[in-house]
C-alpha cells in the first residue's frame, strides 16, 4: 500500500498534469535534465514552450529541497505544485504555484516567463520526444530492452 506522502505526490502530479493539459501542454514525468537533476513534470506546448513543475508532498519535502533552482535554466517557466493543506506562503514569490489534487489544479500564481536559448530548447524537445516515445513503446512491448 502507498504511504501518505507517495499518495499525495501521485495525486498532486496527476492533477497538475491535467491542469497543464487544459493549458495546452503535453507532459512527461521524471524527466532527466542535462545537469543531472530530474524534473517531476515537464510540459511542452504546441509552440515548443517548456515548463517544469516541482511537486511537493508536504512541508518537510519542500524544506529538504535544495535543488529546485537547478531547474530554472531548463524551462521557460517554473512552478511548484502542492496539495490544498500546504502552507502556500512558503513558496517563493518568483515561482508559479499550483494547488492540486488528483482531479485537477488551480493556479494561485502564474510563473514568470523566461526564454530558453534555442540550442537548449532543441535539445530538451528532442529529449522529451524520445522519452515519451520510449515509454509508449515499452507500454506496448514490455520486452523492449
Amino acid at each position: 500500500m502507498m504511504d501518505d506522502r507517495n499518495g499525495t505526490t501521485a495525486a498532486v502530479t496527476r492533477g497538475v498534469r491535467r491542469a497543464l493539459a487544459e493549458r495546452g501542454y503535453a507532459s512527461v514525468t521524471e524527466f532527466p535534465l542535462g545537469n543531472g537533476r530530474r524534473a517531476d513534470v515537464v510540459g511542452v506546448d504546441d509552440a515548443g514552450g517548456l515548463v517544469i513543475v516541482e511537486v511537493k508532498s508536504g512541508v518537510a519535502d519542500f524544506r529538504a529541497d535544495r535543488k529546485w533552482r537547478d531547474y530554472l535554466d531548463y524551462c521557460d517557466a517554473f512552478w511548484f505544485a502542492v496539495a490544498a493543506d500546504f502552507p502556500v506562503e512558503l513558496i517563493p514569490e518568483d515561482c508559479g504555484l499550483f494547488v492540486a489534487d488528483a482531479f485537477g489544479a488551480a493556479a494561485l500564481r502564474e510563473a514568470p516567463k523566461g526564454r530558453l536559448a534555442p540550442a537548449r530548447r532543441k535539445a530538451l524537445l528532442i529529449a522529451a520526444a524520445r522519452l515519451a516515445a520510449s515509454r509508449l513503446h515499452r507500454a506496448d512491448d514490455p520486452w523492449l530492452p
